[in-house]
């Protein structure tokens, strides 16, 4: 029998999530510092700075979504609540793991992962959720991204592809794989100045900056880079234009024509056509990668900085839980006691009170109902069926 392939989930609307690797020696104290700073300024309505293992036993989840969890990999979990202008709260979560959890080659630096959900659809200009917890500067490198066996990439940068024909490759492959970000391959006609060797990435609306990434392949690396592109993934690099590669599964609607850019100009000026593109690529259905899904199930249900208004309902729903609790447990301790009244009754009607046999009766012939079997059979019946 054929198995029944089911579609991978797809990326909720009003979620934002991104992951990434700090190899600073203390990522942790970088994250205190930024939040402590962003709620004086005012930007952020609170955080949390929680230990993962006490912050996993104050949250029941569903069996269903216990893989949702941390895991024992995971170093601190960190909670941070803000509103935009026009009244949205966000509400979001970053966990720092180990470093051999997400493979890094070199096992340097401290893994994160972030997931974020607004009360909306997702405004791309909206701040990024990543420069609530991290500091916007270069100085922190918080923005690397791992590929496994490859050296890791920087989310704020231009990578430069790899000069092995055979890492540009496997870089390339394991890129459409990753559903955490979008890939763009931009291609330099000539080596560009100071300001060309800027990414273009720093154009896109606040959202999207650090959920793009993007790669440079020089002047000599034509020919090697579209070779690539075509052979492994049916798409073209034009020389000294881009191209915004598709996803494992692809989405629905990616063509390879629409997404190739022919010309972009790496003068400093803004590529307007190119950005149009990788917006209109972040914007469509994406898969939602299994670790994103259990880091949004996580902030779903694993949420603990509440407001007071929370507090309460949340006080509340416990109360009706309890009070639920306690009165099934009251039901079943009636129902208990009723069947042992009415096993002693049983034993009463067939052995006598003091559990010694009865002599026979004068009148054996009785109806075959009234035997005691039958009359066992009656009285633990009712407490079989509630209805009776």
């Amino acid at each position: 029998m054929a198995k029944k392939n089911t579609p991978p989930a797809l990326a909720p609307a009003s979620a934002w999530f991104a992951r990434g690797c700090h190899v600073g020696p203390e990522p942790e104290q970088d994250l205190r510092r930024n939040l402590i700073a962003l709620r004086a300024a005012g930007v952020l309505d609170d955080f949390l700075d929680l230990d993962p293992v006490e912050a996993a036993r104050s949250t029941v989840l569903h069996p269903r979504d216990q893989d949702a969890g941390p895991g024992a990999s995971a170093r601190r979990l960190f909670e941070a609540r803000w509103r935009l202008s026009d009244d949205v709260t966000v509400r979001a979560q970053l966990t720092t793991y180990e470093p051999q959890q997400h493979r890094r080659k070199d096992g340097a630096g401290v893994a994160w992962v972030l997931a974020a959900q607004a009360e909306r659809v997702w405004d791309e200009l909206w701040p990024s959720p990543a420069t609530m917890f991290w500091p916007d500067s270069d100085r922190v490198e918080w923005d690397h991204e791992a590929v496994p066996g490859l050296p890791g990439l920087r989310l704020r940068a231009a990578n430069r592809l790899p000069k092995d024909d055979d890492e540009v490759r496997r870089l390339l492959r394991e890129c459409v794989r990753d559903g955490w970000y979008v890939h763009v391959v931009v291609h330099e006609a000539m080596t560009p100045d100071a300001q060309g060797q800027q990414p273009v990435t720093r154009f896109l609306p606040p959202g999207l900056r650090h959920r793009v990434v993007e790669h440079r392949a020089t002047p000599e690396q034509a020919q090697i880079a579209d070779f690539a592109l075509k052979r492994d993934l049916g798409v073209r690099l034009p020389r000294g234009g881009a191209v915004v590669l598709p996803t494992v599964p692809p989405v629905e609607g990616y063509e390879a024509e629409r997404f190739t850019v022919r010309n972009v100009f790496l003068d400093g000026s803004e590529p307007a056509e190119l950005l149009a593109r990788i917006v209109e690529a972040a914007a469509s259905a994406r898969p939602l990668p299994d670790e994103a899904e259990q880091a949004l199930t996580r902030l779903r249900k694993g949420w603990h900085l509440l407001t007071p208004d929370e507090e309460l309902a949340h006080a509340q729903d416990m109360v009706a839980k309890y009070a639920e609790a306690l009165e099934a447990m009251t039901l079943s301790r009636d129902r208990y006691r009723e069947a042992a009244e009415a096993a002693q009754a049983a034993l009463a009607e067939t052995g006598g009170a003091d559990g010694a046999p009865r002599p026979p009766s004068a009148h054996p012939a009785r109806k075959a109902d009234g035997s005691p079997l039958n009359v066992f059979a009656k009285t633990f019946g009712r407490f079989r069926d509630p209805a009776k």
